[in-house]
């Protein structure tokens, strides 16, 4: 089939490379978001699959929006059978979902109808998953709400931050989407309607959302952290300045401490939770390198009893 593949950010790539390589399909060009600023200059730069398409040679098309009338009536010269998308990053009109004659086939990383929308990663850390996965389906005028084509699932580890688990799932996605396009045009399959029951949302977790609070469990407060790395970041107040904590590790054994609360040692620095503490284990201060907690508590000579959150 000639695709169109539509996507922005790395953990889509693996997904256009699995296209490329497919003996079956030819990827005729890309739709990717507009260039956006990017790295300390805050330079204008292509998106990651912009960059790899444009390795190949292959057309790439940026518009502002998707129901931009250029846009639109160049899709329409292209004529692609089926237009794939990983995380493409703009809400695609009914205009444009009806140029390809098998519609838009989106790759999602949850277990659909679980987690629609922006973070279904995020969210199933944050909400303690053990499975999950990857699922391709139809686009329809809905939130990821159109029938499905094919599932794969992926364990959740107990230590799996979000940025783990996408990597996973980015890699084990393109083969479900290289054989999702094998099966529609060998005509052998046909999307399934999503079940009404289990539908859940996953919105993007802004920065607020990131901000850890001391008084929540201990297990609680280790799933923001995993979920919110790499991105949005979780936090916490030290000083009246922000600070980063990119890694905790649960301490059932440890002091018992306040929420909040900071216990430092030579090795070591705890942390207070509402039920037993955390380690704090990599922490990042404002306008600072990453550096372990026991580093960081010796540097600004974090003294016993003080407190995360103020």
């Amino acid at each position: 089939m000639r695709l169109v593949f539509a996507g922005t950010p790395e953990v889509a790539v693996p997904a256009l490379d699995a296209l490329f390589a497919s003996d079956r399909h030819e990827v005729v060009a890309v739709v990717t978001r507009p260039d956006a600023r990017a790295g300390r200059g805050r330079h204008l730069a292509p998106s990651p699959v912009a960059q790899r398409a444009a390795e190949e040679g292959v057309e790439v098309l940026k518009p502002q929006r998707p129901r931009d009338p250029e846009f639109l009536a160049r899709l329409r010269e292209i004529a692609p059978d089926c237009c794939p998308v990983v995380a493409y990053g703009a809400l695609l009109p009914p205009v444009a979902l009806d140029v390809p004659r098998h519609g838009w086939v989106n790759l999602h990383f949850s277990l659909l109808p679980a987690w629609r929308g922006a973070a279904p990663v995020q969210h199933a850390v944050l909400a303690g998953d053990e499975v999950t996965g990857a699922s391709t389906f139809l686009i329809e005028k809905g939130m990821d709400s159109g029938p499905v084509y094919g599932v794969i699932t992926e364990e959740v580890r107990p230590t799996d931050t979000s940025g783990d688990l996408l990597t996973r799932l980015a890699f084990a996605g393109a083969g479900l989407l290289a054989a999702t396009m094998d099966g529609i045009e060998d005509g052998t399959l046909h999307p399934e309607p999503q079940s009404p029951e289990g539908a859940s949302l996953a919105p993007k977790l802004e920065v607020e959302d990131a901000r850890i609070d001391w008084t929540a469990p201990a297990l609680r407060v280790d799933r923001l952290v995993r979920a919110c790395t790499p991105a949005p970041g979780a936090w916490t107040l030290f000083h009246g300045e922000r600070l980063k904590v990119r890694s905790v590790q649960l301490a059932p054994d440890g002091p018992r401490l306040g929420a909040g609360e900071l216990r430092p040692g030579k090795k070591e620095v705890y942390a207070g939770t509402g039920s037993h503490p955390v380690r704090l284990e990599w922490v990042q201060p404002q306008g600072k390198k990453p550096m372990a907690g026991a580093d960081w508590a010796r540097g600004a000579r974090v003294a016993e009893g003080e407190r995360l959150g103020e």
